[in-house]
C-alpha cells in the first residue's frame, strides 16, 4: 500500500562548504562513475559534478511535487516539439546558489570548473527561438512557482550539426546523447501505447450513445525520460518529460531465425526513426508522414500521461479545466485537440458536447507566425490513413463550426472557407492552425504587434467568430541565463553599483539609469564589454583561423537563416560598404566586424544559398589588404545555445532587420539589448515594444512599416525601378550576380538576385537605402563613445520588463487561471 504523501523537510540551505561538496564529488566519481581520482579524465569529473548537482535538485524536486499533490494545485502542461535547453550544469548550480561553491570545491581537487563545464553536451532539441523560448518558460515557471511539466521528444540526434564545406552548409548528425545524459531519469513505468493507421469500429451504446473504437494497425511505445528544471534560488523544481519511441517487439525472432536478419528489425527501426531527428525534411511524402507521426506520437503520449495523472488524483474529469492547463507551443501539437476528444469520448465514454467543453476549457494555443505557409497543414489522405479516428473527429468539429458560422454569424461562403478546418483551395488539407484556434479557449500572439496582426490576417474570420479569444503575451527571456550566467562581468558590475536587489527583481535594473552618463561607470561598462569581445575574438581565431579586432564595432546577426529575416540585406550592405571603402580608403571609416551565424532548413535552397554568399563575401573582403583592417565578415558554423552565450555579451550592434509584419516577436533582440547592445531594426515583432521601453533615441529604426509593406505588395511595386534609383544597391547587386564573389561559378547568385528585381517579396531593395543610412547613423554614434555607452547602459537598464518571469505571470493569471506561488 502506498503511504500517504507528506511534504519533505526543507531542502538544504544555499551555501555549503566547498570541502563537503568536494567530498561528495569524489564520492560520485568513485561509486557512480567508477573512477579513481588519480586517473579520472575531465569528462569523468564533469559527470561526477553533474550527479552532485542533480542530487541537490532532487530534494527540491520531490518537495515541490509532493506539495502540488497535497494542495491539489492546478498544473500547467507545456507541449513543445522543441526545447532548446543548452547546457544545464551551470544553470542548475547558479539557481541552487552553489555555483561559486562548486567552483571552489573542484579547485580543491585540482579540477578547473570552466574546463569541464565546456565538455557538457549542448542538447540539440530545438531549432531556434521557439525552442529557446520553451526552455526559458520552463525555468521561469519553476522560478515564479507555477507547477508545470514540459512535454517534448527525446531526439537521439535532434537538429543537425552544421558544418561549412567550401562555404556551403552541410548537415551532419548531432550526437549529444552519444555518452548518455546524466541529468535524466528513465521512467519506465510511464509508458503508453501509440497507434497509427488501422480501422475504426462503430457501435451504439444502449441505443442512445455512439461509441467508436480505433483498432490501430501499428503500435509503438512511448517511454518517458524526466529532467529536473531548477528555478531561481531553488524556489521550485519542475519536470521536463521527453518521450522516446520503442517498438512493442524489439525483434521478430521468426524472421531472424529464418535468415531475414535485417527485416526482423523493421519494427524497431520504424520506432527508432520517430525520435531520432528533429524536423525531418518534409519535401517528400515519407518525410511528411514522419513529421506527422512525430507530432502525434508526443501529443498522444503527453495527453495520456496527463489524463492518467489527473484520474489518479481526482477520479473524475468534470474538473479537468480547473486542474489542468495544456498549452500548445505553436501548431506542432495541434493534433492534441482531436486526440483529447478521442481519449475523452472513446476511452472514458464522455459525450461529444461535454468532451468538447472540457477540451476547449483545458487547451491554450500560442501562435508564433504570421506566415500562412508556416501554419501547418496535412493532406487529408495522409492524415486519414495515419489517424483515421482523428479525421472523423475533425470532420465532426468542422461540421459544427461551419453550421454555427452560417446560422449564428451569417458568414459568407468565402469567410466560411477561411475558417474551415479543411482547406479546399487545392488538394484537401487539414489546417492545424485553425484546429488549434477553435479547440482552445485562449489564443495568444507573442508580441503586441503580432497579436493585433493575427486579428486581421491569418485568423481574421475566426477572430470575428470568437472576438474574445485572441490575446497577447509578449515573449520574454530568463535573465538568469542571458545576463547572470553568460555575462558575469556585467552582473558583477551592476551588483557593485546598485546592489543585488535586481537579482530577484529584474525591473530594479532601472536603478542603473542615473549612472548612464557617469564617465567612470561608462568606462567600467566598456571594460566589461571589451573583455567579452576579447573572449569572442579568441573563439573566432581558434575555430575559424580569422583574427578580428576587439576594438572594432561587433555587428552581429545570429538567428535561423530565412529570407524574411533578411540576412541577405545585411550581406548586400557589406558588399556596398566594401566598395565604398575601396573607393575612398582615405576616409575615417569605423572599423566593423560583421558576424553571422544560423542554420538553414536542409531543403530551403535560397537560405542555403545565402549562407554560401556570406562565406563567399567573407573570403573576398577578408583577403583584401586595403579593406580587412576596417571591415571583416565572419560566418560561424553550428550556432547553438553555448555559442549564443558568447555572442550575446560581446555584441555592440544587434541586427533585428526582418521584413516588417513578418517576425512574430523575436527573443534574440531582448538578449542583446539586455547585455548592452544597440539594436538596428525594423518596427517588427517585439522591436516595437523594445523601442517603447528603451526610448526611441536609444534604438536605430529603419525601413518600411508593416502597413507600407502590405500596400506595396498589394499595389504591385516595381523593385527594378527601386534598384536602378539606388547606385550603391545597383552596383552591389551587379557585383554579386555577375560573379565577383563566385568566380568559380559566375552564375551562382543570378537567380537569388534576380528575385529581387522581379518581385522583392521581402522588401530587401525597398529597405536598402534606409538600412544603409541607419548603418551610417550607427557609425556616427560609435564615433562618440560617451554617447554610445550612455545608450548601451540605458538599454540594459530598461530591459527588465522583457523577463520571461513577467511573461509567465501573465500566462498564469490571464490564461491558465493560476496564481503564481513565488513572488
Amino acid at each position: 500500500m502506498t503511504p500517504p504523501l507528506q511534504a519533505l523537510p526543507a531542502p538544504r540551505p544555499e551555501f555549503e562548504d566547498p570541502n563537503t561538496l568536494a567530498k561528495e564529488v569524489v564520492d560520485r566519481l568513485t561509486y557512480r562513475v567508477g573512477k579513481d581520482p588519480k586517473v579520472a579524465k575531465p569528462h569523468d569529473w564533469l559527470q561526477a559534478a553533474v550527479l552532485v548537482t542533480r542530487d541537490r535538485a532532487i530534494e527540491y524536486w520531490m518537495n515541490a511535487t509532493r506539495q502540488t499533490y497535497l494542495e491539489g494545485d492546478k498544473r500547467v502542461y507545456y507541449l513543445s516539439l522543441e526545447f532548446l535547453i543548452g547546457r544545464l550544469m551551470r544553470d542548475a548550480l547558479a539557481n541552487l546558489g552553489l555555483l561559486d561553491t562548486m567552483r571552489d570545491a573542484l579547485k580543491l581537487l585540482d579540477v578547473d570548473f570552466d574546463e569541464i563545464a565546456a565538455l557538457e553536451a549542448d542538447a540539440a532539441l530545438g531549432n531556434g527561438g521557439l525552442g529557446r523560448l520553451a526552455a526559458c518558460f520552463m525555468e521561469s515557471m519553476a522560478t515564479v512557482g507555477v507547477p508545470a511539466y514540459g512535454y517534448g521528444i527525446r531526439y537521439r540526434h535532434g537538429l543537425f550539426r552544421q558544418e561549412i564545406l567550401d562555404g556551403w552548409q552541410a548537415e551532419m548528425p548531432e550526437i549529444w546523447l552519444e555518452h548518455g545524459n546524466p541529468w535524466e531519469f528513465d521512467r519506465r513505468e510511464a509508458a503508453y501505447a501509440i497507434g497509427f493507421g488501422g480501422r475504426v469500429e462503430y457501435r451504439e451504446a444502449n441505443g442512445k450513445s455512439e461509441r467508436y473504437t480505433w483498432h490501430p494497425q501499428e503500435r509503438v511505445t512511448a517511454t518517458a525520460y524526466d529532467t529536473p528544471v531548477v528555478g531561481w534560488r531553488g524556489a521550485r523544481v519542475n519536470t521536463l518529460r521527453l518521450w522516446k519511441a520503442d517498438p512493442i517487439d524489439p525483434i521478430r525472432l521468426d524472421a531472424f531465425n529464418a535468415g531475414d536478419h535485417i527485416g526482423s528489425l523493421t519494427e524497431s527501426n520504424r520506432a527508432d526513426a520517430l525520435t531520432r531527428v528533429l524536423y525531418p525534411a518534409d519535401a517528400s511524402p515519407a518525410g511528411q508522414e514522419l513529421r506527422l507521426r512525430q507530432e502525434y506520437f508526443f501529443s498522444s503520449a503527453s495527453l495520456q500521461d496527463i489524463l492518467r495523472r489527473h484520474m489518479q488524483q481526482y477520479g473524475r474529469f468534470d474538473n479537468l479545466p480547473d486542474k489542468v492547463a495544456v498549452q500548445l507551443n505553436d501548431t506542432h501539437p495541434a493534433v492534441c485537440v482531436a486526440e483529447l476528444m478521442r481519449l475523452l469520448m472513446d476511452v472514458h465514454e464522455i459525450e461529444f458536447d461535454d468532451a468538447w467543453q472540457l477540451t476547449v476549457g483545458t487547451i491554450g494555443y500560442t501562435n508564433h507566425t504570421l506566415l500562412p505557409e508556416a501554419l501547418e497543414s496535412w493532406p487529408v489522405p495522409l492524415f486519414e490513413r495515419l489517424l483515421p479516428r482523428h479525421m472523423q473527429i475533425i470532420y465532426e468539429i468542422n461540421a459544427r463550426l461551419l453550421k454555427a458560422a452560417r446560422n449564428d454569424h451569417t458568414m459568407t461562403d468565402d469567410e466560411i472557407r477561411s475558417i474551415s478546418l479543411i482547406d479546399e483551395s487545392g488538394e484537401r488539407r487539414v489546417r492545424m492552425g485553425n484546429l488549434a484556434f477553435v479547440g482552445a479557449h485562449a489564443v495568444n500572439g507573442v508580441a503586441a504587434m503580432h497579436s493585433e496582426l493575427l486579428k486581421v490576417t491569418v485568423f481574421k474570420d475566426l477572430h470575428r467568430m470568437f472576438p474574445e479569444r485572441i490575446n497577447n503575451k509578449t515573449n520574454g527571456i530568463t535573465q538568469r541565463r542571458w545576463l547572470f550566467q553568460c555575462n558575469p562581468g556585467l552582473t558583477g558590475l551592476i551588483t557593485d553599483t546598485i546592489g543585488p536587489a535586481f537579482l530577484d527583481d529584474i525591473e530594479r535594473l532601472r536603478d542603473l539609469e542615473p549612472y548612464a552618463k557617469d564617465p567612470s561607470f561608462q568606462d567600467a561598462f566598456a571594460r566589461v564589454k571589451r573583455q567579452n569581445k576579447d573572449a569572442l575574438a579568441d573563439m573566432v581565431r581558434d575555430r575559424m583561423g580569422i583574427r578580428i579586432d576587439p576594438n572594432a564595432l561587433f555587428d552581429i546577426q545570429v538567428k535561423r537563416i530565412h529570407e524574411y529575416k533578411r540576412q541577405l540585406l545585411n550581406i548586400i550592405e557589406a558588399v556596398a560598404l566594401y566598395d565604398q571603402i575601396r573607393t575612398h580608403p582615405e576616409l575615417n571609416w569605423v572599423p566593423r566586424v560583421k558576424i553571422f551565424a544560423g542554420k538553414a532548413a536542409p531543403t530551403y535552397h535560397n537560405a542555403k544559398l545565402v549562407i554560401k554568399l556570406a562565406n563567399d563575401v567573407a573570403r573576398v573582403i577578408n583577403s583584401n589588404p586595403i579593406v580587412r583592417s576596417v571591415l571583416k565578415v565572419v560566418f560561424l558554423p553550428n550556432y547553438n545555445v553555448s555559442m549564443a552565450e558568447m555572442l550575446v555579451p560581446a555584441a555592440d550592434l544587434s541586427e533585428q532587420i526582418s521584413t516588417a509584419g513578418m517576425e512574430a516577436s523575436g527573443t534574440g533582440n531582448m538578449k542583446f539589448a539586455l547585455n548592452g547592445a544597440l539594436t538596428i531594426g525594423t518596427l517588427d515583432g517585439a522591436n516595437v515594444e523594445i523601442r517603447e521601453a528603451v526610448g526611441p533615441e536609444n534604438i536605430v529604426i529603419f525601413g518600411l512599416t508593416d502597413t507600407e509593406v502590405e500596400e506595396r505588395r498589394n499595389n504591385g511595386h516595381d523593385p527594378r525601378k527601386v534598384i536602378e534609383a539606388s547606385p550603391e544597391l545597383s552596383q552591389a547587386l551587379q557585383a554579386i550576380a555577375g560573379g565577383v564573389f563566385s568566380p568559380d561559378d559566375p552564375n551562382r547568385y543570378a537567380g537569388l538576385i534576380g528575385g529581387l528585381y522581379e518581385h522583392d517579396w521581402f522588401m530587401v531593395a525597398s529597405d536598402f537605402d534606409s538600412y544603409t543610412a541607419a548603418q551610417r547613423q550607427v557609425d556616427t554614434l560609435w564615433s562618440d563613445p560617451s554617447l554610445w555607452w550612455e545608450k548601451a547602459i540605458l538599454n540594459t537598464a530598461r530591459m527588465g520588463w522583457f523577463s520571461s518571469d513577467r511573461t509567465i505571470r501573465q500566462y498564469a493569471t490571464e490564461i491558465w487561471g493560476i496564481t503564481p506561488g513565488v513572488d
